[in-house]
């Protein structure tokens, strides 16, 4: 081998920058395991809510050493900060955390752009759309241009009444035609996304979470955000969602709607039926009730607390009120918000309202801490329902601590904000009245003015926060508002505790797997297996030094990708050494054997690395979150094993050779193994057709029938992972969760361990509020609580990190999502067909090669399919059909090709060798010559996959599965299935020219 000095050159300073990267990762850990053990020698786990206050101290810790100096290599010296952002990112199912996709409405951003038009076309075209969007792979915005030019009429976009506004004068004009506007406004929603994206950016920068995710999924306006070891998850949901509508109105003195409330109460009798049936009692006029109802508000009447009163809508549900000419009118159960707000939302109601206060604008306030009740307060509105100061004008924002010592956000206003902010607290403190300051349709706080007009704006906002939502609030508005709503449509939860798990399960895989390859390689090669087992060793530490010197992030199908890897990895070798031990068998010396072997075995490992190449990256390009992470670790697994295989193998087999070693690449147990083998495999093509047809035939008729047990991927809805104290029937689980008082319909499965079940449902499935993934949950933990000893809502949801009962993972996919990524997986599979068709085309120069191996691959999938539709009700794992299932769908196609592609090669050389053998004589030794190639490493890999299946968690069994499946039909395929297909065709058409001859 040339160049060996360079050779040795790059492996000694890959590997030196691969330890450099890894150490920072090993010093993270470090760390934080210090900060760990710091935070349980200062609290005792006897105190209440020990879990909660060790997480704090050790987060305290951590930020505390922030930018410390923390690690000194001799040469440089860096902060955790640095040491933490150069470790190796672990992925949600390792770390924990939340991922989400986030849409951001384009319905909204065209009301806002259009000035929330009235126009019937409009917003018809906005219904239309939405319906359109459920059966469509288009964007919203494509849709609702679909939606409007079918009923548009002489209707235009260029209209004043739909976007030639005050707001895009200028850039658009009335004489525009519709192919014009949508430029414009395709535009226009690109940059609302972007912003969207940079606001999201921003607040979770702020947040604080260490190396946060967040990207653009192509033009649709859904952005990814994956948020690992996030500690309060909730916390984050709300400040991912929030749209941070800031708002300043002047509020009305509360009792200045006393006699209106009176009124409404009144007239909502006739329309509200009464709750229960009305109690005896004597009779009393409107006017007595009145009376009586504003003297309960003013606290002027005593109240009998016997007296059962039915009859008043309003006045029932009142429980406290405000004071003298504060902004209160009353207070309300949290419960009965949405019940008074459609009251007094009734147009009979507003028709009740005098004049002046004919556009005031109710607004309850923000839930006080320990208490149910909600402030009611009437706000001065207008005829455009605008609020005179908004929040655009804040230019900063901090939390800090007020007078009493209670958190308060400060804020800054632009000159403009200030003039007008000027002018509202001269006119409230003149009238002594107050302004209300709103957020997202809350009021959080409304203070008077006490000290005159308040000038320069600057100001602060008080409301009863704690420090998180000070700080939260503080983040958003300096961050900004986003330009619509964002609803999560796609979520996936893991607790800490679940993804300590699958550490421990992925390095226990990992270890098993490795040993496994070591020893079967030094068993079957003797010394030279032993040398590549150091190139493999390297082939390893290459792996994570990429990975973290990437930036990329390991998740636990990418530790499975790793393996996998490592199992392929030793495809290379295994070409090499069988390349070698013929030429040996040949009678040629040891160092020319060794150079003709590499030589010969350099063409199949290529192509065949090639292929698999090329579906890990369709895998890649098509793939989200944790499949990404299998498909990046397969790419670099493939890059790395090359060069392993091809230049650190050679350097030492050369080196001991040199040295006048004896290097036999057997060793006596399998020394003859495969010698001298002649099988005719053409002629049992034949039979294997109909085996192959049969099991072809019963897929096929499983699909039709039986179905795949599909995820919630492909068919949106909720899951969750719920482990229990004890064994429990997934039968009585799912009766109990598809009674009609709870979900309706539900699905559980027992999933790894019979204390464990994975629940899907489509309850509200519809729905992306935060508020209703919060019922769904108290609705979950109700249902299953008798199952639960003890266990309160609390501990059912908390994310400690011992966590081993209870809510563990939860994942949600709105049915629109779902119908993408199905789609998506759809022409993933297609697109690694045609490419690697063309490859092969391209490679051999005959399309009936790229027929064989393509032939094969359906083959391969058809089965794999056909074996998860019959088997998927009874095997003790869940064999749901999603994302994952699709790589390894990809993998299986990679690694049939894998195989096939080493036996064209051999039949491509031998017809190039051997010009006087028969077509079938080539194709025969063909396939016989790799016949040990190709056992070896399908039961090398195997032997990996079988350790991951078994000891690499429950999260992974079934894409374990799919590959094991995968692999034995594979092999099996490549031999009886993609070469006699390829013979075939070949034959038919040299029978045709001789015919035509």
């Amino acid at each position: 081998m040339q160049n060996k000095g360079l050779v040795k050159l790059f492996a000694l300073l890959f590997g030196l920058v691969s330890i450099y990267q890894l150490s920072f990762t090993f010093k993270a850990k470090q760390i934080e395991n210090a900060a760990e053990e710091i935070a349980i020698s200062k609290i005792d786990d006897t105190e209440e809510g020990y879990r909660a206050k060790r997480s704090a101290e050790e987060t305290a810790y951590l930020e505390a050493i922030a930018t410390d100096t923390v690690f000194n290599m001799g040469i440089a010296k860096f902060t955790y900060n640095e040491v933490k952002q150069k470790a190796m990112n672990l992925g949600l199912d390792l770390k924990g955390g939340i991922s989400a996709t986030l849409q951001i409405s384009i319905r909204d951003i065209l009301k806002g752009l259009a000035n929330h038009t009235k126009d019937p076309v409009f917003n018809k075209a906005l219904d239309d759309a939405a319906e359109i969007q459920k059966n469509s792979q288009n964007t919203y915005l494509e849709d609702f241009f679909i939606a409007f030019d079918k009923i548009k009429g002489d209707t235009k976009l260029a209209s004043p009444d739909i976007f030639y506004t005050k707001a895009l004068d200028g850039e658009i004009s009335g004489n525009m035609t519709d192919d014009e506007v949508k430029a414009i406004i395709s535009t226009k929603i690109d940059e609302s996304v972007v912003s969207a994206f940079e606001v999201l950016r921003k607040r979770i920068d702020e947040f604080g979470v260490t190396q946060p995710t967040i990207q653009r999924i192509g033009t649709s306006g859904r952005i990814l955000v994956e948020l690992p070891g996030v500690k309060d998850k909730e916390r984050a949901i709300k400040l991912l969602q929030s749209t941070a509508q800031l708002e300043f109105w002047d509020a009305y003195k509360g009792e200045q709607f006393f006699p209106f409330l009176a009124q409404a109460n009144e007239v909502l009798k006739d329309v509200v039926s009464p709750k229960t049936e009305t109690a005896e009692q004597e009779p009393q006029d409107t006017e007595d009730a009145q009376d009586s109802a504003i003297d309960d508000l003013l606290g002027e009447a005593e109240t009998d607390s016997t007296t059962v009163s039915t009859v008043n809508p309003i006045f029932d549900l009142i429980r406290g009120q405000g004071y003298q000419g504060g902004p209160i009118i009353a207070q309300f159960e949290a419960k009965d918000k949405e019940t008074i707000e459609n009251y007094l939302s009734m147009s009979q109601v507003r028709a009740l309202l005098p004049a002046e206060q004919r556009y005031a604008k109710f607004v309850f306030g923000k839930p006080k801490k320990g208490s149910e009740l909600l402030d009611l307060y009437a706000l001065k509105g207008n005829r455009e329902n605008e609020p005179e100061l908004s929040g655009a004008v804040v230019t900063d924002a901090r939390n800090q601590f007020g007078a009493t010592g209670k958190s308060e956000v400060s804020m800054q206003m632009n000159a403009k904000g200030a003039k007008i902010w000027e002018e509202m607290t001269g006119n409230a403190y003149t009238q002594g009245s107050q302004i209300a300051i709103v957020l997202d349709n809350v009021v959080y706080s409304a203070p008077g003015v006490t000290t005159g007009p308040i000038a320069g704006g600057s100001s602060s906002i008080s409301g009863d926060f704690s420090l998180n939502e000070a700080i939260d609030l503080a983040n958003v508005l300096r961050a900004g508002k986003l330009p619509a709503s964002a609803d999560i449509i796609q979520s996936e939860v893991v607790g800490p505790s679940l993804g300590q798990e699958a550490i421990d399960s992925g390095k226990m895989s990992f270890m098993i797997a490795l040993a496994l390859v070591l020893v079967w390689m030094v068993f079957y090669y003797g010394k030279a297996g032993a040398f590549a087992d150091v190139a493999m060793a390297l082939n390893i530490l290459l792996i994570f030094g990429i990975l973290s010197g990437l930036g990329a992030v390991l998740t636990l199908p990418g530790i499975a990708g790793i393996v996998l890897t490592i199992g392929m990895s030793v495809d290379a070798n295994v070409l090499v050494f069988e390349r070698i031990r013929e030429e040996l068998a040949k009678g040629k010396g040891q160092k020319e054997a060794i150079q003709d072997g590499f030589s010969n075995a350099l063409s199949s490992i290529l192509d065949a690395n090639i292929t698999t190449g090329l579906t890990a990256l369709i895998l890649f390009i098509f793939g989200t979150g944790p499949i990404k992470g299998f498909a990046t670790t397969l790419i670099i697994g493939i890059g790395t094993s090359l060069f392993t295989a091809i230049f650190i193998t050679r350097l030492l087999i050369d080196w001991y050779s040199n040295r006048g070693g004896n290097l036999a690449f057997s060793t006596p147990i399998t020394k003859n193994l495969f010698r001298d083998i002649r099988i005719d495999f053409l002629s049992k093509r034949k039979i294997a057709y109909i085996i192959s047809g049969a099991f072809i035939v019963v897929s096929l008729g499983s699909l039709f029938t039986n179905s795949l047990d599909q995820g919630v991927d492909f068919v949106g809805g909720r899951t969750y992972q719920v482990r229990f104290n004890h064994d429990v029937s997934a039968s009585e689980i799912t009766g109990v969760l598809s009674s009609p008082d709870v979900f309706g319909s539900a699905n559980a499965k027992i999933f790894g361990d019979a204390n464990q079940v994975k629940i899907t449902t489509k309850y509200l499935v519809e729905e992306t509020g935060s508020e209703v993934d919060e019922q769904i949950r108290k609705t979950l933990y109700t249902a299953l609580q008798p199952y639960f000893e003890g266990l309160t809502y609390e501990e059912f949801i908390s994310d400690a990190d011992t966590k081993t009962v209870g809510l563990l993972k939860t994942d949600k996919v709105s049915p629109t999502i779902a119908d993408d990524i199905k789609q998506e997986s759809f022409w993933a599979v297609l697109g690694s067909l045609i490419v690697v068709f063309l490859y092969i085309l391209i490679r051999f120069k005959k399309w009936q090669y790229s027929l064989g191996a393509v032939a094969a691959v359906f083959h391969d999938v058809l089965i794999v399919l056909g074996v998860f539709s019959l088997t998927y009700k009874f095997m003790p794992f869940s064999m749901e059909i999603d994302q994952a299932f699709i790589a390894a769908i990809l993998t299986v196609i990679g690694y049939s090709l894998n195989d096939t592609v080493v036996v064209f090669d051999r039949v491509r050389e031998f017809f190039n060798e051997h010009t006087g053998w028969k077509f079938d004589r080539v194709v025969n030794a063909s396939l016989s010559s790799t016949l040990s190639r190709t056992l070896n490493t399908s039961l090398t890999t195997l032997v990996v996959l079988l350790a991951i299946f078994i000891f690499g968690g429950d999260s992974i069994r079934g894409f374990m599965f799919a590959l094991i499946v995968g692999v034995i039909v594979g092999t099996y395929s490549s031999l009886f299935i993609a070469t006699p297909v390829m013979y075939d065709t070949v034959n038919k058409l040299e029978g045709k020219k001789k015919e035509e001859d």
